[in-house]
């Protein structure tokens, strides 16, 4: 089972991701390297039209197993913080380098961090509960980041898997 790690953007600056390239010059129709969106108050419709953008941007990825775990974990993140914070988010994804890695962020406004819950503790017929469990096997790293007023909850996929 993955281990969650440390966050190599702690200290960074929230917006930027310094390693993502511009797009190259003189390149008509360049693909996209990442998105962010502010997702409003509890609008569970922006789930899956952040899948359709994250979709759009791994669609050259050239990893589509991976980009189908990409689509379920980010779904899972975004839910969680329309549904278990204040309704609010923003969601930040970003293929970095020459695209070998994806990573996404959704960040939220509530103070309270989410809690990792083992099979022990989700019941057999409960509908929730298991979106952290499936970010914490299925991503090659994940984590929490605090900010003065609330978090990023980060996740990132190898286009290879490990």
């Amino acid at each position: 089972m993955k281990r969650r790690t440390a966050d190599p953007a702690d200290g960074a600056s929230a917006s930027a991701h310094p390693d993502v390239p511009p797009a190259r010059r003189g390149d008509p129709h360049p693909a996209p390297r990442s998105f962010e969106r502010r997702l409003g108050r509890r609008d569970l419709s922006a789930v899956a039209r952040t899948r359709a953008e994250l979709r759009s941007l791994l669609a050259h990825w050239g990893a589509p197993g991976r980009a189908e775990t990409a689509e379920l974990l980010t779904s899972e993140l975004v839910t969680n913080a329309l549904v278990h914070t204040d309704g609010s988010a923003v969601v930040r994804a970003a293929l970095t380098g020459s695209g070998e890695l994806l990573r996404v962020e959704v960040r939220d406004f509530a103070a309270r961090h989410p809690s990792l819950r083992v099979n022990d503790d989700i019941q057999q017929a409960a509908t929730s509960g298991r979106g952290l469990l499936l970010v914490h096997s299925l991503a090659d790293g994940w984590g929490v980041r605090p900010h003065g007023v609330g978090k990023t909850v980060w996740f990132e996929l190898r286009a290879q898997e490990p």
